[in-house]
């Protein structure tokens, strides 16, 4: 980790700092589109900081981002910044509801917005908002939404840089690093969107250890899928990579594998952050079929050389499904499936797990990289800079709350006092209502949220998502999610409809329904064998549609209580 008392710890700081090292190299893009330079990035961004210091946005405003990953995205963040600002970036999954509340909330003057976000704001009471800029360079509506694009307003603002450098010349307000430099309202498992306050300080610590943890080149390429207005991607994706000098290539949309092959073969990426989903599909959808389909790779997998021997040939490919060159594959924002890392793991896959929430701008535990103690299942050692403790350990399996300190714990939730008071003492600690514990040589376990733990009637408690685990490792369940139902437990699964139909080709309907149901009968069964008497399954049922999830794909159990949202 680089001596903090060498560097300035604020957004701006970095920027300065990497245009002057790296202004040449290439900085970002769209993936497979020609980049802009370090010093076309910044030349961009200052240019976007004086118009909105111009058009009256001062320190201390707020500036909202409802958009997808763009280039644009990221220089019209730096802008926002640079003059003091504080962003608020809206994760561009949240219903219309809640954009309008946090709109409404933060009186945000200027909104960056996108063509796919437009229609949320048709009805919103926009007496606060002076400008809305399409990041896109889409048209508004007449007379609904009335919008400058990027280009034009990009444009006009380096007409302004101009005018004012040769006169009175550009200067903009101090920023310190306690200064507040987002705010982020979480999509949280368990109710409505916190506003997260995050100083410049907070959203640098991560980025700065993560810099002296990962061995990267400055030229590198990240390739980023996941939306920059979540932590997890802004802190490692984008101001990791600007830190080291890379090169940062946004995927757009989320991308088909095809599409995810066919970038990742011209980006040739280094580093990639995903969130477990990804890899658990491609495990469900490209590995293990693999080993099924063949009679010889299956009977070598029952044997641990054997099985060593094929996972490494199948990591291999892996490794040229994503360009060839990959170094490092970061995979945080939930859980892990056991098996899925278990098979990374004796593949030989360059990946490495971490652990944090937006609270902790995000990272509290993971790496480093290349250490031989982190044992496989773990959320690897806590984070350089951070410290973690377990708070009130059951004595026998020292399982407890997990609580993280440093230098990246948030500043408060915005406007919520009592919130804020509930998780964050006074000495800086921060309760993260997880469950887990530390083992003997350093490595942080986690067992679950503490509000999803299901206390059944013999009064032992129930983790619900190692048994979610045992059910999503099933090749025909996409998800799973297990309830508490009258003092039994229920799995919900979301089947692979379109695995089923390919399995049932030529069916009846009825037969269909009954191969259904087999498989569900023979999965109670096998799962049933793995779990405790408390933890086993009055039964499994099918859920016709997906649940509803968060940023980083974890289902929002709270809409799930007593059965609300289950058929």
């Amino acid at each position: 980790m680089p001596d903090l008392n060498d560097v300035r710890m604020t957004l701006n700081y970095i920027l300065d700092i990497s245009v002057d090292r790296y202004a040449d190299l290439p900085a970002i893009c769209m993936a497979t589109e020609p980049p802009l330079s370090y010093d076309d990035f910044y030349t961009r961004i200052i240019a976007i900081a004086v118009r909105l210091t111009r058009e009256g946005v001062k320190k201390g405003d707020h500036v909202a981002i409802l958009a997808e990953n763009s280039h644009n995205w990221g220089i019209a963040y730096f802008a926002i910044i640079r003059v003091g600002t504080i962003a608020v970036p809206i994760l561009p999954d949240l219903p219309e509801a809640d954009v309008h509340h946090i709109l409404n909330e933060m009186a945000a003057p200027v909104l960056f917005i996108t063509q796919r976000q437009i229609e949320k704001i048709y009805e919103l009471n926009k007496k606060n908002m002076h400008q809305v800029i399409t990041l896109d360079d889409s048209e508004g509506t007449s007379g609904v939404v009335d919008v400058i694009p990027f280009s034009t307003y990009l444009q006009e603002a380096m007409a302004m840089k101009e005018e004012v450098e040769a006169g009175e010349g550009i200067s903009f307000p101090e920023v310190d690093e306690g200064d507040l430099a987002s705010i982020l309202y979480t999509s949280g498992t368990s109710g409505y969107s916190k506003a997260v306050m995050l100083s410049h300080k907070n959203l640098t610590a991560n980025a700065y250890s993560a810099a002296a943890m990962i061995p990267v080149e400055s030229g590198a390429v990240f390739l980023s899928v996941l939306p920059m207005s979540h932590t997890y991607e802004f802190t490692l994706g984008f101001i990791l990579p600007l830190i080291k000098g890379c090169k940062i290539a946004y995927a757009g949309k989320t991308p088909t594998p095809a599409i995810l092959q066919k970038i990742c073969n011209y980006e040739k990426p280094k580093v990639m952050f995903v969130v477990p989903l990804i890899m658990e599909k491609i495990y469900k959808k490209r590995v293990m079929p693999q080993i099924e389909k063949s009679r010889l790779l299956s009977f070598l997998c029952r044997f641990s050389f054997g099985r060593k021997f094929v996972y490494r040939k199948i990591g291999a490919k892996l490794v040229e499904f994503f360009g060839g060159d990959l170094k490092l594959m970061g995979i945080g924002g939930a859980a892990l499936n056991p098996e899925v890392e278990k098979f990374l793991e004796e593949a030989g896959f360059p990946y490495l797990i971490g652990y944090g929430l937006t609270e902790a701008a995000p990272i509290l535990s993971g790496g480093p990289p290349g250490d031989a103690t982190i044992v496989v299942g773990s959320a690897g050692k806590p984070f350089p800079g951070v410290e973690i403790k377990i708070v009130n350990p059951d004595p026998t399996s020292g399982i407890g709350e997990i609580y993280g300190c440093g230098p990246n714990i948030m500043q408060g939730y915005c406007n919520d006092p009592d919130a804020t008071a509930e998780v964050l003492s006074e000495d800086g600690w921060l309760a993260t209502g997880d469950l887990g514990y530390l083992d003997e040589l350093g490595n942080l376990h986690i067992r679950g949220r503490s509000k999803n733990v299901i206390v059944m009637a013999n009064g032992e408690n129930v983790y619900p998502e190692p048994i979610e685990h045992k059910l999503n490792v099933y090749p025909w369940v996409v998800e799973a999610l297990v309830v508490e139902n009258n003092g039994k437990l229920d799995g919900w699964i979301y089947p692979d409809y379109e695995l089923i139909d390919e399995e049932t080709q030529g069916q009846s309907r009825v037969e269909r329904r009954e191969y259904i149901n087999s498989l569900i009968a023979d999965m109670r069964k096998e799962v049933n064998k793995q779990l405790s008497t408390s933890s086993r399954l009055a039964r499994i049922v099918e859920r016709r549609e997906p649940f509803i999830k968060t940023a980083t794909h974890k289902i929002k159990r709270y809409l799930y209580d007593g059965g609300a949202l289950l058929p």
